[in-house]
């Protein structure tokens, strides 16, 4: 299993919504790094959901539940979507500011690449951030 990270701004598309919807197609991504990202992933891979804008942190755990495909909202056709699906938010989200704190959580993308939206979380960032989250699986 590989694990990752979503950036969006609540108010384009919440965590809330995400649950509320049961899932989404993770589409609008415009950045090939992103895209690579996308298919790079695999079904039932963990994503960590962050919420960019004001809030800066991460709020919630969801899966891939479909695999890229040819993301319907571009116009051009190399670009690719994936389907996500709400698996639990954490009991406290994560905020960026904590993450930038922790020795153990500095390498990643998130850090390192702030502007990409799609971006691969390691094993140990991902237990971290879970952990920082006071969140079990």
């Amino acid at each position: 299993m590989q694990y990752w990270l979503v950036k969006q701004e609540p108010e384009e598309y919440s965590w809330d919504r995400l649950v509320a919807e049961g899932g989404t197609g993770w589409t609008g991504v415009r950045n090939y790094q992103a895209r690579n990202h996308l298919r790079a992933m695999r079904r039932g891979d963990g994503v960590l959901f962050y919420h960019s804008g004001r809030q800066r942190a991460v709020v919630g755990i969801a899966r891939v539940r479909r695999e890229a495909y040819p993301d319907p909202t571009a116009s051009e056709p190399d670009w690719v979507a994936v389907d996500l699906e709400p698996v639990r938010a954490l009991a406290r989200p994560v905020p960026l500011a904590e993450i930038k704190g922790d020795p153990d959580l500095r390498q990643m993308a998130l850090i390192r690449q702030p502007r990409l939206s799609v971006m691969p979380v390691s094993p140990s960032q991902w237990k971290r951030i879970l952990e920082r989250g006071q969140t079990r699986l």
